[in-house]
């Protein structure tokens, strides 16, 4: 069996929840590529959600996490990658929709927003969720 691959990245705001998270995923057994910050000196999120998206493009079949203050930014800047579906979420039911209707690859999170047990939530209800297919397919192939 095939580990999952995820890849995990956030700017300063995002450091401490991304280091959390990319633990407790190691922890359960997934293949994690941090790609930064590696500290809370302030960087720019744009360039996360772009590493994210060169990661994309090399590991066609695993998913991302983002993590920046709000969520917001971040995910705005890695929807601007034509093969990213980054999805804000603020809850497990948000996770699970963002990739059973929308076939998201990027959970996109808001550190200063949700605490960690939330966002363990959302990430447990993102990786576990397959998308469902079905009429949702012609209006996500729209989207790139």
């Amino acid at each position: 069996m095939t580990t999952q691959k995820i890849a995990i990245a956030g700017d300063h705001a995002g450091f401490e929840l991304k280091t959390l998270l990319a633990s407790h995923l190691r922890e359960k057994g997934f293949d994690v590529t941090d790609l930064g910050t590696n500290d809370t000196q302030s960087v720019d999120y744009p360039d996360y959600a772009s590493a994210m998206a060169k990661w994309l493009e090399a590991n066609t079949t695993g998913s991302g996490i983002l993590i920046c203050g709000s969520g917001i930014g971040i995910s705005i800047a890695a929807n601007r990658h034509t093969h990213v579906r980054a999805a804000l979420c603020h809850d497990g039911l948000g996770a699970t929709l963002a990739r059973k209707h929308n076939d998201a690859n990027v959970l996109c999170l808001g550190a200063r927003l949700i605490g960690s047990d939330v966002a363990k939530d959302c990430v447990e209800h993102f990786l576990n969720t397959a998308f469902e297919g079905g009429r949702h397919e012609t209006r996500v192939k729209k989207l790139s």
